[in-house]
């Protein structure tokens, strides 16, 4: 049997979102691991007041390529834009497109998707829902077809606690929520999201739910695999590990704490922490897409692309390794040293967002206005609650996932494509990944020079020596207005510095006794 690199040898190959964070890990991958692949048929929008052309290019720009640059400095031939609009009918494809995809393309990727868990409801079934169904009507009329892997999210299913690899029945049907929706105006969708979605927490999830029915619908006529990922972070080792380049999710709620903005999160420590790296994810994409063409399963194949059954690691666990690791390497200009923490207690959250976010934000933006300047650090603050308290769903609690298709997938790849194509989360080192990741935030994000470390050192330094400062002369002030004003306070204070003094000097006899 062919290897997975020399079964994409000479294969035209369709992907959609390539120009996202997970599309372009996908294209450089097969650029790298597979170099005799055809050509790459990209659909990609104008946008931003780039066209097409110079978005791709932009894309081949990235840091991302530079492995497969040395190796093939003219890699860029063999991608082919498709000018594409997911929101328009046909996806926006022209006649002359469609007639070369109907006839040369042999796979196809489905990764395009609004990621956004707050996207209003019409929107997320117009880019989620409608378009995968316009995306399997062009599928449909392709001649050489070999297999069709549809990206979706291992919380499509997230009512449930245990998810097995299988397509649950839809929340509703499809095609009767697009009917209904298609004439209400958007404040009347708002008022009803709340109700349609029920138990789950967002409209993503629940338009990845109807999905996913969607593209089982067409599973008797197409060779058709989904793979669903978790919380997906950064790389794990390739093309480089810590590589990432966006605020979503993780990536954004890492900076804020190496920044010393987001001092407290609501989670439970010992939820475990789904990340799953994107190569990783890509690896099995990829693994995926070659199984399904070659093997033809009679079904869709569902594979939970997972960590936590595997190889768990929790929320307790990622908050130590992210502050240990921004301590080490600073980002630049903190706002605060890092000291960020966790809890699960809603009062004691509330407390220290008073005390930690909206007192401090207060004070600065205070200061902003006394010098002049605009006052921004509210806002600031009030958009990370927003960002924090759409996580919190995901971040307090656990969920077993079933990964059998993954394990036997793998059980399938020779030794050789063990290794080039890994998706073991098995021998996945976790502090190491965390330290890459933030260290990944840093350089790839927030575009950080690491030779710059030492200036970042001085300054959390600098910023510590303030915080002394502060708090010794908010103690001679509390001192001066209430302790030295009245006899009780006085009282009360020498007896805990008493009591104080008594604890070290019984600590000090006791570790004298035990030498």
């Amino acid at each position: 049997m062919a290897s997975i690199s020399q079964w994409y040898a000479g294969k035209n190959v369709l992907i959609t979102g390539a120009t996202g964070f997970m599309g372009k890990v996908l294209v450089e991958k097969l650029l790298r691991s597979c170099p005799d692949v055809k050509a790459l048929y990209i659909l990609v929008r104008p946008k931003a007041g780039q066209s097409m052309s110079e978005r791709v290019q932009d894309m081949m720009k990235c840091k991302l390529f530079d492995r497969v640059r040395e190796v093939n400095p003219d890699f860029h031939q063999k991608i082919i834009p498709i000018s594409s609009e997911l929101t328009e009918p046909g996806l926006a494809i022209s006649p002359e497109d469609v007639q070369t995809l109907t006839s040369c393309i042999n796979i196809v990727f489905h990764c395009a998707a609004t990621i956004r868990f707050d996207e209003p409801l019409k929107h997320a079934l117009q880019l989620n829902v409608i378009a995968t169904q316009q995306l399997l009507s062009l599928v449909q009329q392709m001649q050489h077809l070999q297999a069709f892997i549809h990206i979706s999210t291992a919380y499509a299913n997230c009512n449930r606690r245990h998810i097995d690899e299988v397509i649950y029945p839809p929340p509703v049907e499809p095609k009767k929520l697009i009917d209904s929706l298609e004439w209400m105006d958007d404040s009347i969708v708002c008022d009803i999201t709340p109700h349609l979605i029920g138990d789950r927490p967002n409209t993503y999830t629940y338009t990845k739910a109807l999905a996913e029915c969607v593209v089982q619908q067409q599973s008797g006529k197409l060779n058709i695999a989904i793979i669903r990922p978790s919380i997906v972070g950064a790389s794990w080792q390739e093309p480089f590990p810590g590589w990432i380049d966006n605020f979503n999710g993780p990536s954004g709620v890492f900076i804020a704490a190496g920044k010393g903005i987001l001092r407290t999160m609501r989670a439970s420590n010992d939820a475990v922490a789904d990340l799953i790296p994107v190569d990783v994810v890509i690896n099995l994409t990829l693994a995926a897409g070659w199984y399904t063409a070659v093997h033809r399963p009679k079904t869709a194949l569902v594979y939970n692309c997972t960590t936590g059954g595997i190889n768990p690691f929790h929320w307790g666990e990622i908050e130590h390794h992210v502050m240990s690791t921004f301590k080490r390497n600073p980002l630049e200009q903190a706002f605060r040293r890092p000291n960020a923490n966790i809890t699960s207690n809603y009062l004691i959250y509330q407390y220290w967002i008073l005390v930690s976010h909206k007192f401090p934000a207060l004070i600065y933006d205070l200061f902003l206005r006394l010098s002049g300047q605009k006052p921004q650090m509210m806002r600031i603050f009030n958009r990370l609650h927003k960002a924090i308290g759409l996580l919190e769903y995901f971040s307090s609690q656990d969920w077993e996932w079933n990964s059998d298709n993954m394990n036997m997938l793998m059980s399938q790849l020779s030794a050789e494509d063990r290794k080039t194509f890994n998706f073991d989360v098995r021998q996945l080192n976790w502090p190491e990944y965390i330290e890459n990741y933030c260290i990944g935030t840093k350089k790839y994000v927030l575009n950080e020079d690491m030779s710059d470390i030492p200036a970042a050192r001085q300054h959390l330094r600098k910023l510590r020596n303030i915080r002394y400062t502060f708090n010794t002369v908010l103690l001679v002030f509390i001192w001066r207005v209430f302790i030295a004003r009245s006899q009780m306070a006085r009282n009360i204070w020498y007896f805990v510095v008493s009591l104080c003094f008594k604890f070290l000097s019984y600590f000090r006899a006791s570790s004298t006794l035990t030498q």
